[in-house]
């Protein structure tokens, strides 16, 4: 069964040994034992049960699940459930960091560089940002991972030329790729990883010396994280685990000997943080949606009551949109800006010098 086809049981963990790993004491970027809670949150976009705490390192800032998610409880709260509510409004206002003239953005960014030879794409789901960026890199070969068999599906629709699931970091998969590349690109990527660190020096194996490494990701120093709280629409817990500073970053990529070329939010921002607000706050206001894992579902009247009202809301999700829209050009040099895009290049090999005879 493909990993993203909707179960039509519910298997809930039982036990929260099985869901959860043991908390940690410490931060997993720079090892200080000085956490403060963020927050505590349920499942506030798929109503699913649990509840989960975003640690911040007062050092570094490094903002993280703890306890983290095991395997199995990963799989659980990503895996689509059939009979799982979902607010049409909630969903579409996550998916704008992934329209067409975003994806356009981003291609545009590696326009100064040329045209490169290869290109792989993490993550790269249904490979939407490969098919979009080749209209700038007509001859550029491009290749796509995930962790799903999404991406197969990907190479038979020609997005992409080559497709490997599983993690970067599997060693099978980056000895395959090692080396080969001009850009890698990590978009919106990082968050979702289990090891944001080990997924980052392999995306840097995968360059060839002298490539591009392109990431989009949250910043959760954001102004809108600290004022929103849990109702961040981009903390999206459980299944964002790690939120990385654009220092924290720059060091990790500078200690590997690359160059930052570019580092910012103007450009990478989503506009969708009021809309993301609206969006949650309407779907939790309203009566509880019928949920697979319910013991008593609600009334039918319940039911048709929370449909009739959600829709009557939409029009509040839309001015907030509208909102987002209108004040983008002036957050985007805020401490509001929500995301930040970074483009390093990897070293060269130093020329050797030529041996002089006597």
């Amino acid at each position: 069964m493909s990993a993203t086809a909707p179960d039509t049981a519910f298997p809930a963990p039982h036990g929260s040994a099985r869901v959860h790993e043991p908390r940690r004491p410490d931060c997993p970027w720079c090892g200080s034992a000085r956490l403060r809670t963020r927050l505590r949150t349920g499942d506030l976009r798929r109503h699913r049960p649990g509840l989960f705490t975003v640690d911040e390192c007062r050092d570094c800032g490094h903002t993280f699940q703890n306890p983290r998610l095991t395997p199995e409880g990963l799989a659980f709260y990503r895996r689509a459930v059939r009979g799982a509510p979902r607010d049409p409004a909630t969903e579409r206002v996550l998916a704008l960091h992934a329209v067409r003239h975003r994806r356009r953005a981003t291609a545009r960014a590696m326009l100064p560089f040329g045209e490169p030879e290869s290109w792989l794409d993490v993550g790269t789901g249904n490979a939407r940002f490969p098919e979009t960026a080749r209209e700038f890199f007509p001859y550029t070969a491009f290749d796509g991972t995930d962790l799903t068999p999404r991406v197969e599906r990907a190479r038979e629709l020609g997005r992409v030329e080559e497709a490997h699931v599983g993690p970067l970091t599997d060693p099978g998969v980056l000895a395959r790729l090692a080396g080969r590349y001009d850009v890698v690109s990590l978009l919106h990527h990082l968050e979702r990883t289990t090891d944001p660190r080990a997924e980052l020096h392999a995306a840097l194996d995968a360059l060839r010396p002298g490539g591009h490494l392109i990431v989009e990701t949250l910043d959760p120093r954001c102004a809108y994280a600290a004022l929103f709280g849990r109702w961040w629409l981009p903390y999206d817990q459980p299944r964002r685990l790690h939120l990385l500073p654009r220092r924290n970053l720059r060091e990790e990529l500078e200690a590997r000997g690359c160059e930052i070329v570019t580092a910012g939010h103007r450009a990478a921002h989503v506009p969708h943080d009021l809309a993301g607000l609206a969006a949650l706050a309407l779907s939790h206001a309203l009566p509880a949606p019928d949920t697979p894992w319910r013991a008593v579902p609600p009334s039918p009247a319940r039911q048709r009551l929370r449909t009739v009202l959600l829709r009557a809301g939409t029009p509040l999700v839309v001015a907030a949109a509208a909102g987002d829209l209108v004040l983008a050009p002036l957050i985007r040099h805020t401490p509001f800006a929500n995301t930040y895009r970074l483009i390093a290049r990897t070293p060269k090999p130093r020329p050797q010098p030529r041996s002089t005879s006597a």
